[in-house]
């Protein structure tokens, strides 16, 4: 089957990717030539494990194209996916901006020359679907379409894998036709017994929005537990591991730390409080979770500022890891955009690693000094935090830390190390929901 995606961003070129992988012809499409022209030459516009090499492994084998021309993508396409971006916080107000959908939509319309299922893959609210069929009606009435929902699930880091290995795919869709065309698209996953959940379109655009807020919520709750722990004695871990062995529960997403970022729990929670305001539905738990979240950050700062004596004013502090979680490059809404220049306008210098990140956090975070491994990061400062759990991170020479710091204070966000061993390595340990250590 041919298959056109319309943005070549992490979701439509993982998602372009994938189809290419399952056996699909697939044409991806964007305006911005520079990126075209980078992936035509094999070079990645996003940091993904894997992807660099299934995107050339289909290359090769003739399933997966690129082009900036949408004519040349839709013609002969039975399916075409929208996976554009939708940033949040159209005029300051929280709601998802639509443009880049809308705009899909109204260059399409006019190259609907025959019967094509057109799914929106990109996050959008409810109600999204209807108004781009509109929009394509309008543009052009003599379209022959279906409009489909399509949310994508992908983890940044496991994305190939979610891809290929999910745990369900979700498709709203309005008849019978549009739900034979996508489970033929994704007759592969089905084959291998994936479960497969047709609804309405509305059923399916927000259940995107309320899959995202569980799982925030389950953060935020556990942020709020590691605070209670701090001050009760109790260590958030093992609370953590005897609520997730709870089937209903579930360990994933527990994991206390600086608070949620990236591309989608920040965004789609404010978006799903905007969404239920035009309805005239609260959501009380949801706004807890979006406050929790932010004061988790401060909280960070004065934990910070707590293990350098009460003060970062003049001190040299090591940061490893910016991205807002490991195995990517996002910078979008990492705790380290609202932690550290915290930190610097109080007069604390930063000298910060990232292996994926750098590149983008030098646009966004220009005064840190970038280093080119820990140990340099860590050398004649007075502390060192450690703010993403990259996997390089976890077995550091903790002895050759301790002699480049002037002071031997780690301050654990991702708590990644054990307190007895950081005792026993002579270091005063910070971490979260866990009682510091003071090593005699």
């Amino acid at each position: 089957m041919k298959i056109a995606v319309v943005g070549t961003g992490y979701v439509g070129l993982v998602s372009g990717a994938g189809f290419a992988d399952l056996g699909h012809e697939v044409i991806c499409i964007d305006k911005d030539e520079a990126k075209i022209k980078d992936l035509l030459e094999g070079h990645m516009p996003i940091y993904e494990p894997g992807l660099e090499e299934i995107v050339k492994k289909n290359r090769r084998a003739g399933r997966l194209s690129f082009t900036t021309k949408t004519e040349e993508a839709l013609s002969g396409a039975q399916v075409v996916f929208i996976a554009v971006g939708t940033p949040a916080s159209r005029r300051g107000d929280g709601y998802a901006d639509l443009t880049y959908v809308y705009d899909a939509a109204r260059e399409i319309a006019p190259l609907l020359d025959d019967h094509k299922v057109i799914v929106i893959k990109s996050t959008v609210p409810v109600g999204t679907g209807r108004q781009v069929a509109r929009i394509i009606k309008e543009t052009n009435p003599n379209a022959e379409f279906d409009i489909a929902s399509n949310p994508e699930f992908l983890r940044e880091g496991e994305a190939l894998g979610d891809f290929m290995k999910p745990c369900r795919v979700v498709i709203g869709v309005d008849n019978a036709r549009a739900e034979k065309i996508l489970r033929e698209v994704y007759r592969p996953l089905l084959l291998a017994e994936v479960p497969f959940v047709t609804m309405s379109i509305e059923s399916a655009e927000l259940t995107k929005y309320a899959s995202n807020a569980f799982l925030a919520t389950k953060i935020s709750f556990i942020n709020e537990i590691a605070a209670l722990c701090e001050e009760t004695g109790a260590n958030v871990l093992d609370v953590a591991q005897g609520m997730g062995l709870d089937t209903r529960i579930g360990r994933s997403f527990l994991q206390a730390g600086p608070g949620y970022g990236g591309s989608c729990f920040p965004k789609d929670t404010r978006a799903l409080l905007r969404i239920a305001q035009e309805h005239g539905v609260a959501l009380r738990i949801v706004e807890a979770v979006v406050e929790v979240n932010e004061a988790q950050k401060a909280r960070m700062i004065r934990k910070i500022r707590q293990a350098l004596g009460g003060s970062e004013t003049g001190k040299t502090i090591a940061v490893l890891g910016l991205t807002f979680k490991p195995e990517t490059d996002d910078m979008r809404e990492a705790p380290s955009l609202t932690i550290l220049p915290a930190l610097i306008e109080r007069g604390a210098r930063i000298r910060a690693h990232d292996p994926q990140g750098m590149k983008e956090a030098k646009k966004l975070l220009p005064d840190l000094i970038y280093c080119s491994n820990p140990y340099e990061a860590c050398e004649g400062s007075n502390a060192v935090v450690l703010m993403t759990e990259w996997r390089e991170y976890r077995a550091l020479d903790l002895n050759r830390l301790r002699q480049l710091l002037l002071e031997p204070i780690f301050i654990d966000l991702r708590n990644v190390y054990r307190r007895r061993q950081m005792e026993e390595a002579g270091f005063i340990y910070y971490s979260v929901g866990r009682r510091p250590v003071v090593s005699s």
